[in-house]
């Protein structure tokens, strides 16, 4: 392990975590296979903490068809069953049932606005939000509310707050860490 200045969450004993914030979190990928898949993690994340659903990032992968949406929208009670019975997972039946319904309207998002990331500009333009030590701001409440609006569940102000970091709308290294920057 290198001698970087890491931000204080990243345990540097998870070569997957350390691998995740230096080469990952809140860097700008607004490709909507990403968007979707992020928005799924962090969904399961609700209650748990993001190093769990990244050590079974590659269980989720293969689980969800490595996240096809044109298949996870299709989803039956069988699948829905093999879910619930897969240890490489997060097995909440809630979660999992609300993983399905949220493809659906992802995608209903998707076909409304052309891509999610030109969803997602109508709260937060194209500019990159520079903030450290905050779980939720104006702009998470204001997508939360909206789709929780629309019907997706697990999707709270603090989730789509973190979701929005790990995309990189909101770039938010600590001061200390090697990667830290500020808009200037």
């Amino acid at each position: 392990m290198d001698s970087k200045k890491r931000c204080k969450w990243c345990n540097l004993k998870n070569e997957l975590y350390v691998e995740y914030h230096d080469n990952e979190w809140c860097r700008p990928n607004f490709d909507d296979k990403y968007l979707y898949e992020m928005l799924i993690l962090e969904s399961f994340q609700a209650g748990l903490s993001w190093e769990c659903i990244l050590n079974k990032r590659e269980g989720f992968r293969k689980a969800y068809d490595n996240f096809d949406i044109e298949k996870v929208m299709k989803y039956d009670d069988d699948k829905i069953q093999e879910l619930l019975g897969n240890k490489e997972i997060v097995r909440h039946r809630l979660k999992v049932n609300a993983s399905i319904k949220n493809s659906r309207i992802f995608n209903d998002i998707v076909g409304e606005y052309g891509s999610f990331y030109n969803y997602l500009k109508t709260f937060a333009g194209e500019k990159i939000i520079y903030e450290i030590g905050k779980t939720t701001n104006a702009i998470s409440d204001a997508i939360s509310k909206d789709l929780k609006k629309r019907g997706m569940k697990f999707v709270g102000s603090v989730i789509i707050y973190s979701y929005l970091q790990a995309i990189g709308i909101i770039y938010s290294h600590d001061e200390d860490c090697y990667l830290y920057k500020n808009e200037n």
